[in-house]
């Protein structure tokens, strides 16, 4: 069995052993570095080139975006999840644009987090559901600016607002493409030609447009302990 190889970085030792015992106890999770800075994160990163990276906006050094942008642009391959306890909405946009893929509050469940990671480690993101409604809110403001959000509904073609309403189902692009019948690399040319014509970033926020366009956002499935 192919293992996801994980690297967590938190300053604060019992979380962070929680954290690494709760993911290595899965079959297909290998723990293979732990740290508590910025330095600790590239240079794991660096040695163990893992799968998916999980840090702390919060740790000594540079911080967790420094950290996280300074992976994303020597090791795109690494896929980042910043485990934090800010809800800040500056944090989540500004961790979101430095390359992480997914952004989640410290009070998720253990089999929350578990899926979690299994999502980003197949290419998806993931905003924690309690932050969706600020960061939407930042967006649709930044987007105004540009364009409004209808004009760039109308942009898109009918395969391209079938293949949004997947992404905003948390489909992957493999399964796009297998419902849909075409290639994933077809499918990538589409959706970042979806992310262009609304002015976002990444699916997870292509998706938050989306949910709040065609329907109500599903109920939110991480408690808060």
């Amino acid at each position: 069995m192919e293992k996801i190889r994980v690297v967590v970085v938190d300053d604060h030792p019992i979380f962070r052993e929680g954290v690494a015992s709760i993911l290595g106890a899965e079959a297909d999770v290998e723990i293979v570095g732990q740290g508590v800075s910025t330095e600790d994160a590239l240079v794991l990163t660096r040695e163990h080139l893992p799968d998916v990276l999980i840090l702390d906006i919060n740790i000594p050094g540079e911080g967790g975006i420094k950290a996280a942008e300074t992976i994303a642009a020597s090791f795109p391959v690494v896929k980042i999840i910043v485990l934090t306890g800010s809800d800040d909405e500056d944090n989540v946009v500004a961790a979101l644009k430095a390359g992480a893929h997914a952004y989640v509050l410290k009070g998720v469940a253990a089999r929350e987090l578990n899926a979690i990671l299994h999502t980003v480690y197949l290419g998806e993101g993931y905003v924690s559901p309690s932050l969706a409604a600020n960061l939407l809110s930042e967006m649709t403001s930044t987007h105004k600016q540009k364009n409004s959000l209808q004009d760039g509904f109308e942009e898109l073609t009918e395969r391209e607002r079938q293949i949004l309403e997947l992404i905003a189902q948390g489909t992957s692009n493999k399964e796009i493409g297998q419902k849909l019948f075409l290639t994933e690399k077809t499918i990538k040319h589409y959706v970042t030609n979806i992310l262009q014509k609304l002015h976002v970033r990444n699916r997870v926020q292509a998706a938050l447009l989306a949910q709040e366009k065609t329907r109500p956002r599903s109920s939110a499935s991480i408690p808060d302990r």
